[in-house]
């Protein structure tokens, strides 16, 4: 006999929903993909075959643009951790990050990480798929400033109000 498990008034931090597979991840994977490959889409050059190139790499761009934002909300969720009994900085880490200057900051340097990842591993991979170096660093560019997850910014007391 299964056992079901409820949780009742439960309040998590919109970043966080990521690690939890919901129905969400339904609607945030494919709009993800479609944001990623629209970005790289803009970014490459009109010498190469556009289509071709974006079949081949835009699932792998995805896939670790997702991996850049759980390792950043990773970061957050050790940020809280680490807070301690400073209960005012982890509020505002996990609901809102413009009630604190100090958690802004944290949080603004957990998006910076999770750009700079982006670039790195979105750089390698269209190294790896034929771009030049200097094409590559173009869009991995575009790719980390425009795909980093601004959501981890989000009040979640908005949601909750």
């Amino acid at each position: 006999m299964k056992k079901e498990v409820r949780l009742y008034n439960v309040l998590f931090p919109i970043w966080m929903l990521v690690w939890i597979p919901s129905f969400l991840w339904i609607v945030l994977i494919p709009l993800n993909y479609m944001i990623d490959r629209f970005v790289l889409s803009k970014s490459l050059p009109d010498t190469i075959d556009k289509k071709s190139f974006l079949n081949k790499t835009a699932y792998k761009i995805c896939a670790s643009g997702f991996l850049c934002d759980l390792i950043g909300s990773a970061l957050m969720f050790l940020s809280l951790y680490l807070s301690g009994d400073n209960y005012r900085l982890a509020n505002a880490i996990s609901f809102d990050p413009f009630s604190d200057l100090f958690a802004f900051v944290l949080v603004v340097s957990m998006i910076f990480v999770s750009a700079v990842l982006i670039y790195l591993i979105d750089k390698r991979i269209l190294k790896k798929a034929g771009l030049s170096e200097s094409q590559a660093r173009r869009s991995a560019l575009y790719l980390a400033v425009f795909t980093a997850p601004y959501l981890f910014l989000i009040p979640s007391n908005w949601l909750y109000v």
